[in-house]
């Protein structure tokens, strides 16, 4: 005891400094994937199968708009139409495309009577194109419950549409799901890129988890149809360029009954990123909106991500001191912490992987964990860049 005494009566404040703001951050990093990364995968082990006949299952009217992108639409139309599900219609908008879409469609609605397809008029304001193509999509709706996702997603399974029914059956306004990413094992950045779309997601379904939901993607979300009326469609965030999806949830979402869908028959999947350049045009268009959320959920990860950078400085601070010092308990305590840490990380981050992409990160999780704010910060200087110049 003595000798504990001596060695804390022994600290200089800088090293008393350094290890309290280690430990802090530790604490806060610690909490992080404990209480909110954590929870798709445990939301998901609890989630059980509904004793709902299929017969009993509201219709469903799945929404999806094209633009110039024929040979997808061609390639992933088939997975939603052939959906195992009794009531459900395709509406497919074309959104002023000058490829083959429209031949696309009509050929597709001779094989199925389900799928009807308009198109937005020529002229339309390219800054809510995106936003008109699918109000006249929700409007031609003939049934109260909107499922979206895009010409270049495909549903995982057949019984996709069947997920989200059972979930409106139980009283659920919104449902948002994952959209995993179809990439070639030939990108170099394949895993950075997997890693970013699943954080991505985990931040998102963890607060709609816990009921605070802020955001959702246009490749996998549902909606009641009163509840685009209700809000007057995309009227409060038609003054910004895209947004259709993220955007209007974090308007429409609070104080609504919103669930998570993460069974493997509830996902999409998103092909064609099969380079840098796409991934960032489909990465910046949330990082540019991102600056217009309301709410407390929206900007609750920069705690996460202060914390972390915090974390790795006081953890080099305090891990120099120790070998200079030389101070070796302070030094065996932060690599300790640093272990913690780590291995918590590592092992939630993996059992989420598991249920998406089935990707495994080791050592390289530390690299991507310390880069993907930097790289979202460089994106974001990009997406502004871009959207300021369109203007």
């Amino acid at each position: 005891m003595d000798a504990l005494v001596f060695y804390f009566d022994s600290l200089s404040l800088f090293e008393w400094i350094s290890g309290g703001i280690l430990f802090l951050s530790f604490l806060i990093q610690l909490c992080f994937y404990l209480f909110i990364y954590k929870k798709p995968y445990t939301h998901q082990r609890k989630q059980q199968e509904s004793s709902f006949s299929t017969d009993d299952l509201p219709g469903i009217s799945v929404i999806v708009t094209s633009k110039n992108n024929s040979e997808e639409l061609k390639k992933n139309l088939p997975f939603i139409l052939e959906q195992d599900y009794p009531h459900f219609e395709v509406i497919v908008v074309n959104s002023g495309s000058t490829d083959e879409t429209d031949m696309v469609l009509k050929a597709a609605e001779l094989k199925y009577p389900h799928l009807y397809h308009t198109f937005v008029p020529e002229g339309a304001d390219s800054i809510n194109e995106k936003k008109l193509a699918l109000t006249l999509g929700i409007k031609a709706a003939k049934y109260d419950l909107l499922l979206f996702t895009e010409d270049f997603c495909k549903p995982c399974t057949s019984r996709w549409i069947t997920t989200f029914g059972l979930e409106f059956a139980k009283g659920y306004d919104i449902v948002l799901g994952f959209n995993r990413i179809n990439i070639s094992k030939k990108v170099s950045s394949r895993k950075f890129i997997l890693y970013d779309n699943l954080i991505h997601h985990l931040k998102f379904l963890s607060m709609a988890v816990l009921q605070k939901p802020f955001m959702g993607i246009g490749r996998n979300l549902a909606y009641k149809k009163e509840l685009f009326f209700a809000n007057k469609g995309y009227s409060s965030i038609l003054n910004i360029e895209g947004g259709d999806d993220d955007l209007y949830i974090n308007r429409i979402a609070p104080g609504k009954v919103t669930n998570v869908l993460l069974s493997p028959d509830s996902l999409t999947e998103a092909s064609g990123v099969n380079n840098f350049f796409i991934w960032r045009a489909l990465k910046s268009k949330y990082l540019y909106t991102k600056q217009f959320y309301k709410g407390f959920s929206a900007h609750f990860f920069a705690l996460d991500t202060f914390s972390k950078y915090l974390f790795y400085a006081a953890l080099t601070g305090c891990m120099v001191l120790g070998i200079i010092t030389p101070n070796y308990p302070l030094l065996a305590c932060a690599s300790l912490l640093f272990i913690i840490r780590y291995w918590t990380q590592l092992i939630i981050i993996n059992r989420s992987s598991k249920l998406f992409d089935g990707v495994t990160y080791r050592i390289n999780l530390i690299l991507f964990d310390l880069f993907q704010p930097f790289n979202n910060m460089r994106f974001r200087r990009y997406a502004n860049k871009r959207n300021n110049l369109r203007r």
